[in-house]
């Protein structure tokens, strides 16, 4: 089975006991907690796939790191994969119940890559385009990208809408590799 599969399965069943108990938004803000500290804390990832670790350890660590900060529910859910030997899905499972949960309660994603740091003036303006186009379940993630020189680079879903400096600069170069016109010396 792959890993994304076996991730998926286990946070489609945290998913239905979320929802059976009532705590799916709880247990949102839990995933994402563990997802971004195992995304920003490499060592912890490495720890969690290492199979040299004894599975009791692993436990102890995870319970030391997220053991107050979550909820009784997403601790046992962890207790019950590291037992059975998945601890090193933990952050695919999270971010698998992640886009879950994005899905159940209808929230689009739209990224927007710009040049440098959005103000918030800036972000409010993008995040009604997003709105208008998308309807008010609507997140934006922003990425800094300097190699497009100016500009933005907007996607929501499919749809990408590139207005960036370095994409007008390609678009010249290739007009001008297409001229017909022949220079005369």
């Amino acid at each position: 089975m792959s890993d994304s599969k076996v991730a998926r399965r286990y946070a489609q069943s945290l998913m239905g006991l979320a929802l059976e108990r009532n705590i799916a938004d709880q247990i949102n803000n839990d995933m994402h907690l563990i997802a971004s500290t195992c995304k920003e804390n490499r060592e912890l990832a490495l720890l969690l796939k290492n199979p040299i670790i004894n599975t009791d350890k692993k436990d102890a660590i995870i319970r030391a790191i997220f053991g107050s900060k979550v909820d009784k529910v997403t601790n046992s859910f962890m207790e019950i994969i590291t037992r059975k030997g998945r601890e090193s899905y933990l952050q695919d499972i999270a971010n698998s119940y992640v886009e879950m949960f994005k899905n159940f309660c209808g929230i689009k994603t739209a990224f927007v890559t710009t040049a440098f740091p959005m103000d918030a003036t800036l972000r409010n303006e993008v995040m009604n385009i997003v709105k208008r186009a998308k309807g008010d379940n609507a997140e934006l993630v922003e990425q800094v990208d300097k190699d497009i020189i100016g500009g933005f680079i907007l996607r929501i879903g499919d749809v990408q809408y590139d207005a960036s400096i370095s994409k007008q600069l390609t678009s010249l170069k290739q007009e001008f590799d297409d001229n017909l016109y022949v220079k005369e010396y």
